[in-house]
């Protein structure tokens, strides 16, 4: 590599990092800003002596710049959406003596008028893929993609890994995890991926269906079957499903008599509408979901173990949200803006406490609270910006008793977070020094530095 040796090479680089046309950033390791260059301070409307130290995702929107900064994995040409308009990113990692130290990134075609042009051009070809798409979605009743599916944490990018390798086949997946996790959300992206996307996406609840009518919702019936049937009779929803994919979801709430007429669709690939005396040929995929422990059903007795076997052929397991926490700052903000689009109110930041306060809660219900728990905010928020008075009143009240909001483990561990996060600032970032003031050995610091991503 060439070594520029002019004496003002600091100013030389200033002034062309100061005076380009492009926008230039600059994050350190943990995703701190600590330069950002007058036109890119222009462009997204900020006061550079404000933002500097400040994390990279509360100053540009969508931006992946945290990212490349933890995974040395560098993004070329990637587009971005800032501003109302989509603009050609990169973004390369940084590393000294073999490791990262941070990420430098440019945004291109700031407001050029080639640029708006082909702006505009990329905006007309979305907006056709977007008609496509909803036509397709209509029809088929597909909501959600995997791109739906908001995060970038090492737990999500395995399970949407898995998806995509699993999807294409026709193999029976069972999707297991809490409730408020998403799993609808996997379902619907499995159906995408597969080549059964053209036909039907069929959802069953099995907990919402009363007992009495879920076998002829799932299998239909004849004219005349019973009392009341209509003329005609009705299609069950694995008739409706044919060529396509259902969706069982909490199918550990199915009856057992319902469940032993899945295990014939499954085993013999037919089904028997309530009052025919035939059988009917299908062709489904089946995709069932369960936020219990079918094993503790299976002894209790109310799950067919014959079932489960059937449908366990390949078990994802949906991570919680505790166990991707490093996508709650990019969840929180995606859902602010679909709540503020929704609602029409302009609340369009959180107060960097509160990222803090959600970042670290445990959140039972998972996305589902995390989202409740915004859209409650922005309709309490009187300002742009979100705080902790906004906040819903069970988790004000949890925040004023110190009340745990986890597991022991889990409520340690946040303590052991802030313990190393406030020594690290009062030691002004030199760990030497904050080992010390913690009591701990060097090494014992270093790996507890790395366990919490620090």
């Amino acid at each position: 590599m060439l070594h520029f040796n002019s004496k003002y090479k600091d100013e030389i680089f200033e002034t062309v990092l100061e005076n380009a046309y492009h926008c230039f950033v600059i994050v350190d390791a943990k995703g701190l800003i600590t330069y950002m260059n007058k036109t890119y301070c222009d462009f997204i409307e900020v006061n550079r002596d404000e933002i500097i130290g400040k994390h990279v995702e509360e100053v540009i929107e969508n931006t992946r710049m945290h990212i490349v900064a933890r995974t040395g994995i560098e993004e070329i040409a990637d587009l971005q959406y800032i501003r109302g308009n989509h603009m050609i990113a990169n973004r390369i990692p940084v590393y000294a003596n073999g490791e990262i130290v941070g990420a430098v990134g440019t945004v291109l075609f700031r407001d050029t008028k080639e640029w708006m042009k082909m702006n505009s051009h990329i905006k007309d070809l979305m907006l056709e893929v977007e008609h496509y798409r909803s036509q397709l979605n209509d029809r088929y009743g597909v909501t959600y993609s995997l791109h739906d599916i908001v995060g970038s944490s090492p737990r999500l990018s395995k399970i949407k890994n898995q998806v995509k390798k699993v999807a294409p086949g026709d193999v029976t997946i069972l999707l297991r995890g809490e409730s408020g996790t998403g799993k609808e959300l996997f379902a619907h992206s499995i159906h995408h991926l597969s080549e059964r996307n053209q036909k039907p996406f069929i959802k069953v609840n099995c907990a919402a269906i009363p007992e009495h009518l879920l076998e002829s919702e799932l299998f239909g019936y004849t004219e005349g079957a019973f009392t009341g049937a209509k003329k005609g009779g009705k299609l069950g929803k694995f008739q409706l499903a044919d060529g396509g994919t259902i969706f069982l979801d909490e199918i550990g709430d199915m009856p057992l008599n319902a469940q032993v007429k899945i295990l014939r669709v499954l085993q013999e690939g037919e089904v028997e509408a309530i009052g025919s005396v035939q059988t009917q040929k299908i062709d489904v995929r089946v995709v069932a979901a369960t936020n219990q422990s079918l094993e503790k059903l299976i002894q209790e007795g109310r799950f067919r173990e014959d079932l489960f076997y059937r449908i366990n052929v390949i078990q994802l397991h949906i991570p919680s949200l505790n166990e991707r926490a490093d996508d709650i700052r990019v969840l929180a903000k995606y859902i602010l803006t679909k709540v503020t689009n929704r609602s029409g109110k302009r609340v369009l930041y959180f107060d960097p406490q509160v990222l803090e306060f959600l970042t670290n809660y445990s959140w039972p219900g998972n996305i589902r609270e995390l989202e409740n728990v915004i859209e409650s905010a922005v309709h309490l928020s009187t300002s742009e910006t979100i705080t902790m008075e906004d906040l819903p009143d069970h988790l004000k009240k949890d925040i004023a008793l110190g009340i745990p909001t986890g597991s022991l483990k889990e409520t340690l561990d946040q303590a052991e977070k802030q313990a190393l996060t406030t020594a690290l600032h009062q030691s002004n970032g030199d760990k030497i020094e904050a080992a010390k003031r913690l009591k701990i050995g060097k090494s014992s610091f270093y790996d507890k530095l790395k366990k919490y991503n620090l």
